[in-house]
């Protein structure tokens, strides 16, 4: 019996879905000589019939053994089901190995590698200077990056029309270099699953970008330990925050409080008057309509609790600050969904009022703001901790006095005459963004999220150091967005924070909130005593600057 695959006609993409079952080998739909269908179909059939039919046929078995019938007594679906087995098992045998089911015509040989070939690579001229290396593609595959260059394909349209995320990335990003002339053969695609991030992550995927992640610790924090992991590619980063560890376990760790736990969102309407914006002030922030609002501003999660609405007029504008604590979510969504079901509430209230936007910037998201500052946005936590004289002499290089000195003149006074807003310290920034991206935080909420003051004094008769990290809005969530892919949940479950808390909602992310502190901690500690023991530029010239011959390696 010789089976072997036949090349069918490429469908019209304008027409309609390209099967996924395709994939992006690089082939035409392939179609078994057992029945004229696709090969996926064949197969499917083939195993359904296997398992059913010897179903059958054991059962029958059974009963006749209970009844005393002889096996070899055959009726007409016996016989039929007895010849439907040998046949799927004669294609079953042959898929699983033997070829005479789908041998590949290669000089008459069969390769079991070449069922699945390796994209084949050509050089082809173009405008940059290195030369774009375009894959050697499939007829149908070809046809639609034909397409998507001459622009009859949305390129933001493939994964809906191939109904396969991985190849809509590999048909993108090889229509992206023939229409700029660019080389993307750095860009891995390879190795990532493209359906997560379908609809929740990032649109119009062409590949991943490779970072680094590196452990700090054991951070002895709340008398837990923890692993840190931190993406970074900032050299001496991870072994600084280590070190800073070190320090802290070595002194009996530290303690933390999260005193604040509330996101927030601020819309801003408008009225025909600063009058009539100053009664709907009054109306929202009258306990006695709060209730009201709160029934209708929670309805839109099991999770999101109203905590307070505070009002700021400008002129006939009003801007109304909502917070409310949302579980184990960061919240962005949840909140947002809350307002927007009091805005509705609202204008029957209140019909002469005009909804601007459901964000006005009083909220304050991924922006610098003293309201954030002051009032704190996501987790407020303060993390602290006594570290011992011979601790700072031995682990950290440096004395107690010189590192309080440091801390006023640096981080609080020099601060303050560079006019910073919420970044009196060495460097919180740094290892937020590290935890915030092997976490599968959002990265741009490192901007309120790294507003913190530290603070350093000498303790029990100016031998040991007291330090402390204050940070009112740190921005954290252990489901949604990028915490569920499979790299940022690993890490999570490293901390012990993966996904939400059943039986405790919320203390999961407040949790990472802590964690995060204590890193900061950390990693403020090391920074300030490498300073104080002039050891910064000595320290990054061994871990930030590479050895290798770059030359010689590029020629």
């Amino acid at each position: 019996m010789n089976i072997r695959r036949r090349p069918v006609k490429p469908n019209n993409i304008t027409s309609g879905d390209i099967s996924p079952e395709n994939q992006y080998s690089g082939e035409p739909i392939q179609a078994s000589d057992a029945l004229p269908l696709p090969l996926y179909l064949t197969n499917t059939l083939f195993f359904t019939m296997f398992f059913s039919v010897m179903y059958f046929l054991l059962h029958r078995w059974r009963e006749k053994i209970r009844n005393g019938i002889p096996l070899h007594v055959l009726n007409f679906s016996e016989l039929v089901a007895m010849v439907s087995l040998i046949a799927s098992f004669i294609y079953l045998l042959g898929f699983f190995g033997i070829g005479f089911v789908q041998p590949k015509e290669n000089n008459g040989s069969w390769d079991v590698e070449d069922e699945c070939p390796q994209p084949v690579r050509r050089n082809v001229p173009m405008k940059s200077e290195k030369p774009v290396k375009v894959i050697t593609l499939g007829d149908e595959e070809e046809e639609i990056v034909k397409l998507v260059v001459e622009g009859k394909i949305a390129s933001y349209s493939l994964e809906s029309k191939l109904s396969d995320c991985k190849r809509a990335a590999f048909i993108r990003k090889e229509a992206l270099q023939r229409t700029t002339g660019k080389s993307l053969e750095g860009l891995p695609l390879e190795g990532f699953d493209y359906e997560s991030i379908l609809g929740q992550c990032c649109e119009m995927p062409i590949g991943y970008i490779q970072i680094p992640v590196g452990i700090a610790g054991p951070l002895l924090l709340d008398g837990r330990e923890y692993s840190v992991p931190m993406a970074t590619t900032e050299g001496c980063l991870v072994a600084s925050t280590n070190r800073g560890c070190k320090a802290i376990y070595a002194s009996g760790g530290a303690t933390s409080v999260l005193f604040r736990d509330r996101m927030t969102r601020a819309p801003v309407v408008r009225f025909g008057s600063a009058k009539r914006a100053a009664e709907l002030k009054f109306f929202v922030e009258d306990p006695m309509n709060f209730e009201t609002l709160s029934v209708v501003f929670n309805k839109s999660s099991r999770f999101a609790r109203l905590q307070n609405i505070q009002c700021a007029i400008a002129g006939k504008n009003l801007y109304m600050r909502f917070s409310c604590s949302t579980g184990d979510a960061m919240g962005m969504n949840m909140v947002s969904k809350g307002v927007q079901n009091v805005l509705d509430y609202l204008q029957n209230e209140y019909p002469d009022m005009d909804i601007i936007g459901i964000s006005g910037n009083y909220c304050s998201d991924k922006k610098p703001a003293a309201v954030n500052w002051i009032e704190g946005r996501g987790k407020s936590v303060v993390c602290e901790a006594i570290i011992k004289e011979e601790v700072v002499k031995k682990v950290l290089k440096t004395e107690v006095a010189a590192l309080v000195e440091l801390n006023m003149l640096k981080n609080l006074a020099g601060s303050a005459m560079a006019g910073a807003l919420g970044g009196f310290n060495a460097h919180a920034s740094n290892i937020v963004s590290a935890v915030y991206i092997a976490t599968g935080q959002d990265p741009a909420q490192n901007i309120e999220s790294s507003h913190c003051i530290t603070m350093m004094e000498a303790v029990n008769d100016g031998k040991d150091l007291h330090v402390s990290v204050t940070m009112p809005s740190i921005e954290v969530g252990t489901v949604g967005g990028g915490t569920q892919l499979a790299s940022q949940s690993a890490c999570l479950n490293l901390l012990g924070v993966k996904g939400a808390n059943r039986e405790a909602p919320g203390s999961n992310a407040r949790l990472l909130a802590t964690v995060v502190a204590g890193s900061v901690l950390a990693g403020e500690l090391s920074l300030m005593s490498a300073i104080s023991a002039g050891q910064l530029v000595k320290s990054h010239m061994k871990y930030n600057r590479s050895c290798k011959d770059v030359t010689k390696e590029s020629s």
